[in-house]
């Protein structure tokens, strides 16, 4: 998969050149999935605009959603057909404990989020969820809500998430089931002019321990 991080490209004033991108994804790789990174969560017309953003503008397969306004603010993104949500439920970053780890009626929030994502908003679209390689135990648990759901992995790499444990953790019967995300490992992996080249070589390594975990597990 490829996941161009929607702020980054804004902070520069560079949608156009992020447009550009998302279509030369889609015209040269067509069969790779193209998930928007804009951890979207706004109103239900608003949620409207963010989605034809997402998928008419650029093009987007999935998109990154923010749960937390309910589910009428997931419902535009869902009801894109042929296109998909990764709803935000155990992220990878330590403050995402602030709240997503409340205990509410005996169990912790993003279980709620992960259940609700399971019951109710994979009726209304294709859906998963996301939840962080830093969390490896709370993406078990997030496994075992969501069955065979897609799970979005990121906190590989430069926030030091365990691709074995990661695996061990979220992966389905068959080995499968999560899009394991490595960002700044891969895009920093050198900043002379063999840039290219440094992120290949990471991109194939982080690919192939991926895969070798994943092949021990089954």
């Amino acid at each position: 998969a490829f996941k161009p991080q929607f702020a980054y490209f804004a902070a520069q004033r560079a949608e156009p050149e992020l447009e550009r991108l998302c279509h030369y994804i889609h015209d040269t790789y067509p069969h790779v999935l193209l998930i928007l990174d804009a951890k979207r969560g706004d109103i239900g017309p608003t949620a409207r605009q963010y989605a034809r953003e997402a998928f008419d503008r650029y093009g987007a397969d999935a998109v990154t959603v923010n749960p937390y306004l309910g589910t009428d603010s997931i419902e535009p993104y869902l009801s894109y057909s042929e296109h998909g949500v990764f709803v935000l439920c155990r992220t990878s970053n330590a403050g995402g404990s602030d709240f997503q780890s409340l205990d509410v009626g005996g169990q912790p929030l993003y279980t709620h989020v992960a259940r609700r994502a399971a019951l109710e908003w994979s009726g209304l679209g294709d859906c998963g969820v996301v939840v962080g390689a830093t969390f490896p135990d709370e993406l078990g648990a997030v496994r075992t809500i969501v069955g065979d759901m897609p799970i979005l992995v990121p906190g590989v790499g430069a926030q030091g998430g365990d691709i074995e444990a990661t695996v061990a953790a979220g992966a389905t019967p068959d080995g499968v089931g999560m899009v394991i995300n490595s960002s700044r490992a891969i895009l920093y992996a050198s900043s002379g002019t063999d840039f290219a080249e440094a992120a290949s070589r990471e991109a194939a390594a982080t690919r192939d321990a991926i895969r070798h975990c994943a092949s021990v597990s089954r």
